[in-house]
């Protein structure tokens, strides 16, 4: 009866033991971090649409990325992840341990692009932008951004497609199709133009496109955002009085150049829809993407006189503001001078 005792205790202390031994195996292949990538920035995987298991362990092998392989891919099988791979972004951080990142994957549950929208003057600078950072090809937008009837489809015309791609950031699945990024950035730009927005744009004679590419024009012309709603004053008043807008960056805009520092008068001789010296009225489309601020400021423009405007003399990156030409000349006078004074030639 002792030994049966003794047997049994040395079987219960084997079977601890073994459990306690397994018990760690287990914690140590489903929980103990598994993969060799960047602390701070992580290692983003790549799931393409139709993907196998083997697709993705081919991906993750090609980096050298996981450090114990065997666990990995016997977690994958217990996990059932052979037949439940789904497409997407997926990012693997360093403390993350194989359980982690297996059901991460299995779920679906994948990491979306931190997409930004700024300094951004044409349509190629956009596709630039987006360049190979999703799963389909930016020439595909490309086609898009030139297409009459997919700008129609969202309200507006090919010139004016761009208003539609509001400076911000966006979050966005690196799966997303062409259609469903446009269909994203049109949400957003409702979501912007709320009816108060709306109701303001109409109360100056504007409608929200015509107000963004007012706003391209004062966004070009000052960096300032407390100065933005009086530059933005200058142009409504010479709008409201068909007054030529007169605005250099149309020009540039308009030679595609945008190395030219100062607007000569054989530059203004250009024969094109966005010159805005020989055209009276708003340039066809918008000249850059203009940020919120430029906007809300033509919205809540500053109500004055002005008509002219230029660089002030002390290079703050300010303007004089002058309701008469004569005035303007004067300013203009004055900080030619102060060009002079620092032997710069403009």
């Amino acid at each position: 009866m002792q030994q049966n005792n003794k047997l049994l205790r040395y079987f219960f202390l084997a079977f601890a033991l073994f459990a306690t031994m397994f018990s760690y195996y287990i914690w140590q292949i489903t929980k103990t971090p598994n993969y060799e990538v960047d602390e701070k920035k992580g290692f983003a995987l790549l799931i393409p649409k139709g993907a196998t298991f083997e697709t993705v362990w081919d991906s993750l092998s090609k980096h050298k990325i996981v450090k114990d392989e065997l666990s990995f891919k016997f977690l994958a099988k217990l996990l059932k992840y052979k037949d439940n791979v789904r497409e997407g972004r997926y990012v693997i951080k360093a403390d993350m341990g194989n359980y982690e990142v297996i059901k991460k994957l299995r779920s679906g549950n994948q990491d979306a692009i931190k997409l930004t929208f700024n300094n951004i003057r044409l349509k190629k600078d956009l596709v630039h932008k987006i360049g190979n950072r999703f799963e389909f090809d930016s020439t595909a937008l490309a086609t898009m951004l030139e297409d009459t009837a997919v700008a129609r489809k969202y309200g507006f015309t090919k010139e004016t497609i761009m208003c539609m791609f509001l400076p911000n950031t966006y979050e966005v699945y690196w799966n997303t199709s062409p259609d469903e990024l446009m269909n994203t950035m049109k949400t957003w730009y409702d979501k912007f133009w709320t009816e108060e927005r709306k109701r303001k744009a109409t109360e100056i004679g504007l409608d929200p496109i015509r107000a963004q590419i007012m706003a391209s024009i004062v966004e070009a012309e000052t960096k300032k955002a407390d100065e933005k709603p009086r530059v933005a004053g200058v142009y409504m008043n010479r709008l409201n009085t068909n007054m030529p807008l007169g605005a250099d960056p149309t020009v540039i805009f308009a030679h595609q150049d945008f190395s030219i520092k100062r607007v000569t008068k054989a530059l203004l001789q250009i024969n094109s829809p966005y010159n805005t010296y020989r055209v009276v009225g708003l340039p066809p489309g918008p000249i850059n993407l203009p940020d919120l601020a430029s906007i809300d400021a033509v919205l809540n423009y500053e109500h004055h006189k002005y008509l002219y405007f230029c660089a002030k003399e002390d290079f703050s990156g300010y303007h004089n503001f002058a309701e008469t030409f004569a005035d303007h000349l004067n300013n203009a006078r004055i900080y030619q001078e102060a060009l002079n004074k620092l032997n710069i030639r403009k």
